[in-house]
């Protein structure tokens, strides 16, 4: 009985000590999680966000690399950090048996002459018992145009020659005008409000390479898609002549604010065949102010439309709609139209004009019954009126407003293809939608398309089918 207790206890020894020591085979199993990591465009100088991948002993000894390095060296554009170690090289990396590690990768890419998207590509090795193993890198760089808390004055003009990047902010002042012409891709951080003190005038052109978009500078998956990356657009109590033309304003917090009256005549803002898309918050934020829309998508927001405290807004052709996702919970209505606002305990109300023409509100998957809610307090001016319109609500009508020619009501408009899970929203309009040929003339002769719109009866909407 002794010797078979000294027997186990030999064996014992035997197995614990081959599992100590370190597995010098070639035929050593090793894997990693990745074999390429890719970084989406980059902008010169910005940096980017971290990735990783894991190397994995698969076998039940502890196993030694003899090196993970970065082969560009110290001169690449990536570095890397490997189990908590700086490299750009890191040698001598002990790893427990059916244990991993990991190995972060960034990359920054310094400024060259070139205005063109550019590959930026690197590898790592690792090298244990005699072998090597390898992950590819790869970046898309580009130079940009970088403001950094700017003031612009007198006219400015921007141009499509680098995508425009901005950081802390940028305020155009009273009396300047910034122009930015078609193809212009301007890239907000989250910090980085455009506040218009004088002038904004957008000059996008119909085709996706010439409208004019305005983002967060996080393109990299999954941020790319957040909603909120950055503040939005305002344009304050001075701002005039504010027109947009085939502009694109994706993932911010608020897409379009206007606060205050015009000061001449024309709208403080002027929205035509514009996109306003995936905002955590408003879309188009009116207060006490005065907005012009026509032929524009606003889409997905945690608010689409919210017009307070008065002003004047006359929407035509627009498509207002919002499905649940997995990034906001549509809870609020689409539009929202009151001639009040709250401070503090006092209620503060101004005269309301407000006219939609031919539009769509629209929601679903979310708890919101009624898609357009209008509010009036005191004794102001409240003329909101509706026009050839489909909505989505369980009342009549909705208060202190008045509706003349087709009114559809809870009636789908049988969007082309909603796909919430792949993120796929194409608002136009399938055949049978009840919005076609139900719209009264407005003068509007194109859709958000650029494409021409029927002459007698238009579609419902900011897409006309064709």
């Amino acid at each position: 009985m002794k010797y078979i207790l000294v027997a186990i206890l030999l064996t014992s020894i035997l197995i614990s000590c081959k599992k100590e020591s370190f597995i010098t085979s070639s035929t050593a199993r090793l894997y990693t999680s990745a074999d390429t990591l890719h970084f989406d465009t980059v902008f010169t100088t910005t940096g980017s966000t971290t990735r990783f991948f894991r190397i994995y002993n698969d076998n039940n000894q502890k196993l030694r690399l003899s090196k993970v390095s970065l082969r560009g060296g110290s001169a690449s554009f990536f570095n890397i950090n490997v189990d908590g170690t700086p490299g750009p090289e890191v040698s001598n990396i002990e790893m427990d048996a059916n244990d991993s590690i990991y190995v972060f990768v960034t990359v920054k890419i310094n400024p060259t002459a070139a205005d063109l998207p550019f590959v930026v590509q690197d590898s790592i090795l690792i090298d244990y018992n005699g072998n090597e193993r390898w992950v590819q890198l790869e970046a898309w760089g580009q130079n940009a145009n970088f403001f950094r808390s700017k003031v612009l004055t007198g006219n400015v003009t921007w141009t499509n020659n680098r995508p425009y990047v901005i950081t802390g902010g940028l305020l155009v002042d009273q009396n300047a005008t910034l122009t930015i012409e078609k193809g212009c891709r301007v890239y907000m951080h989250a910090d980085a409000p455009l506040v218009v003190d004088g002038t904004l005038k957008v000059t996008g052109e119909k085709y996706d390479s010439t409208r004019v978009v305005f983002k967060s500078d996080r393109l990299d998956d999954p941020y790319r898609d957040f909603p909120g990356g950055w503040p939005g657009i305002y344009f304050r109590e001075t701002s005039k002549d504010n027109t947009l033309q085939y502009a694109k304003i994706l993932n911010a917090y608020q897409g379009v604010i206007a606060a205050k009256p015009s000061v001449n005549s024309n709208p403080k803002v002027l929205l035509s065949e514009c996109v306003v898309d995936n905002c955590y918050d408003a879309g188009i934020l009116g207060v006490q102010s005065s907005i012009k829309a026509q032929n524009c998508l606003v889409s997905n927001c945690g608010k689409n439309v919210l017009l307070g405290y008065g002003g004047t807004y006359d929407f035509s052709q627009c498509t207002i709609a919002t499905y649940s996702n997995s990034y906001l919970l549509h809870k609020d209505p689409v539009l929202v139209v009151t001639n009040y606002t709250k401070s503090g305990n006092t209620v503060l109300t101004d005269n309301c004009t407000a006219s939609f023409t031919n539009c769509i509100f629209w929601g679903e998957n979310g708890t919101v019954d009624d898609e357009v809610v209008t509010d009036k307090q005191g004794s102001t001016q409240f003329n909101v009126t509706f026009a050839n319109c489909l909505w989505k609500i369980t009342k009549n009508k909705p208060a202190n407003v008045t509706t003349s020619g087709t009114i559809l009501q809870n009636n789908p408009p049988l969007f082309d293809s909603i796909n919430t899970q792949l993120r796929i929203y194409n608002f136009r309009l399938r055949e049978g939608s009840p919005a076609l040929d139900k719209g009264t003339i407005t003068g509007l002769t194109i859709d958000l398309d650029g494409e021409l719109r029927n002459v007698g009866a238009p579609d419902l909407g900011c897409y006309e089918k064709h």
